[in-house]
This record gives C-alpha cells, sequence and structure tokens, in this order.
C-alpha cells in the first residue's frame, strides 16, 4: 500500500515532541491513525467526532485525503539492469 504524504493534507500536523512527532489533527493531541483504527473497529464518522472531540469537517477532509491520494496514479519506478538479472532464473 502506498505511504500518505500527510504533509500535504492541511488537517492534520507533526510537531516534533507532540506524540513522538506523529500526525495529528491541527492543533490537537489527536492522532490521525485513531481514527482509521476505529472506522476499522466498526465506528461510526458521528461517533469518532463525540468520543475524540474532533469536528465532523476534519474527519471528513482527512479521509478525503486519503482517498485522493490512494486513487492518484503511482509513478513507475525505473528497474536497473542489476535488479532485473536477479529475478531472471
Amino acid at each position: 500500500m502506498a505511504t500518505l504524504d500527510w504533509s500535504q493534507c492541511p488537517a492534520v500536523e507533526s510537531v516534533p515532541g507532540r506524540l513522538s512527532g506523529a500526525w495529528v489533527f491541527r492543533d490537537t493531541r489527536m492522532p490521525v491513525s485513531t481514527v482509521f483504527e476505529n472506522l476499522e473497529a466498526g465506528a461510526t464518522v458521528d461517533e469518532i467526532t463525540e468520543w475524540f472531540d474532533i469536528s465532523k469537517e476534519q474527519v471528513i477532509e482527512v479521509l478525503q485525503f486519503a482517498a485522493r491520494s490512494l486513487a492518484a496514479p503511482v509513478p513507475a519506478q525505473p528497474v536497473s539492469a542489476s535488479s532485473r538479472d536477479a529475478h531472471s532464473f
């Protein structure tokens, strides 16, 4: 799976010294990963916003950013000659 470049999402920030630099919702200590963990566990966006005191707009912005990022085409990585040779048996 692709790694998201969270620095491009205006709803989040990473501050050295705050939660070990984890990506959090801007001006909070709420890790972005908590949203995805709770959605995976079956929680709704409304439940997450109630439990963690973040706005629905913030959660939706993060989810839309993730969806756009994952839908974007991934540039092809050049294959070096040594890599091709190592895989041709």
